[in-house]
């Protein structure tokens, strides 16, 4: 059955990768292997249990809402500004942890302020909760070096979470957590006590990738892709009077729109191949009158194939004409 945690040669590969490239402090023994960070947030929304809600972003990605669903979990929604995530909307909650987007909020792409990444290891130290860092795209920074991640700064109360979605394919479906020692055997328990969801040739393959500085190599290949994909595709939104946020980082740009106009951009879209997320589907559903609601669609630029990637831009350009004139 091999260890519940995951291959030893993956989880000592990422030890030394995420050290030196993320910042994280952690050991091969704190490290558990799964099959992408939501089947991560499903085993700590397992551990984390039912009787109270896990507080998140009031904008973020959905499929992990729905996770915590699944399970019977709740979410409760915090607001967010220009600073990113507004820790002091903790203040007495009664939750067991929070799940946040601190390197590049997702979907709005602004890094948690460096005040506010202390006040929420504060916030965790004194109620005993925990911090979840989804750190979904921290290796793809362009305008400086990239964000660390929030785990270094109280490694026994943030569980982070990575994967290789962004950077080789999501079709992989290889993560990984970094916990805190309290949390490693809630989490084996959690999914049965055997690891089961990668498979050994997909680890072993990923931990030579890694060993050899093949992956390193790689990102910083699509780190220059990605850069000069979002370039293209800022210039061709030029013409355009619409804000355009998340540039700083990732693989995703937001594109707001005037009031009103999201669902006809999505359906114009869809009917000329082009698959966009409406920002609508983000925001929780419990956010209230004075969180911010505005139209917009995210736009993924780093998954079409290469001869696809410039039709793509012209079509959404066209799809913008259309809906907007």
């Amino acid at each position: 059955m091999g260890d519940p945690r995951g291959p030893l040669p993956l989880r000592e590969a990422l030890t030394e990768y995420l050290g030196r490239v993320r910042g994280v402090r952690t050991t091969p023994e704190s490290i558990v292997i799964c099959s992408g960070v939501r089947d991560g947030v499903d085993l700590l929304g397992r551990v984390f249990g039912r009787n109270r809600p896990v507080a998140v972003e009031a904008h973020g990605l959905y499929i992990f809402r729905d996770a915590l669903a699944a399970l019977d979990v709740a979410t409760t929604p915090i607001s967010l500004d220009e600073h990113g995530a507004v820790i002091s909307d903790l203040d007495g909650l009664d939750t067991p942890a929070v799940l946040l987007t601190p390197a590049h909020q997702s979907p709005f792409g602004m890094a948690l302020h460096p005040t506010r990444r202390a006040a929420v290891i504060d916030w965790a130290e004194c109620t005993g909760g925990y911090v979840v860092d989804d750190d979904y795209d921290g290796e793809f920074r362009y305008d400086r070096q990239p964000v660390g991640a929030l785990q270094a700064l109280n490694p026994e109360r943030v569980a982070y979470l990575g994967s290789a979605s962004k950077s080789l394919a999501q079709v992989l479906r290889v993560g990984w957590m970094a916990l805190p020692d309290a949390l490693i055997d809630p989490v084996i328990a959690a999914a049965g006590g055997a690891q089961y969801h990668v498979d050994a040739l997909t680890a072993l393959t990923l931990a030579d990738f890694l060993n050899t500085g093949a992956y390193d190599r790689h990102v910083r290949r699509m780190r220059n892709r990605y850069r000069r994909r979002r370039d293209v595709l800022v210039d061709a939104l030029a013409g355009f009077d619409l804000g355009i946020g998340g540039l700083a980082a990732g693989v995703n740009m937001l594109l707001t729109l005037p009031d009103g106009a999201e669902p006809e951009v999505l359906r114009r879209a869809g009917e000329a191949g082009i698959a966009l997320s409406g920002l609508s589907i983000m925001r929780h559903p419990l956010a209230g009158p004075d969180i911010p609601d505005p139209d917009g669609v995210i736009i993924g630029f780093g998954a079409p194939a290469e001869h696809a990637f410039g039709p793509a831009v012209d079509a959404l350009r066209g799809v913008l004409a259309e809906t907007l004139r």
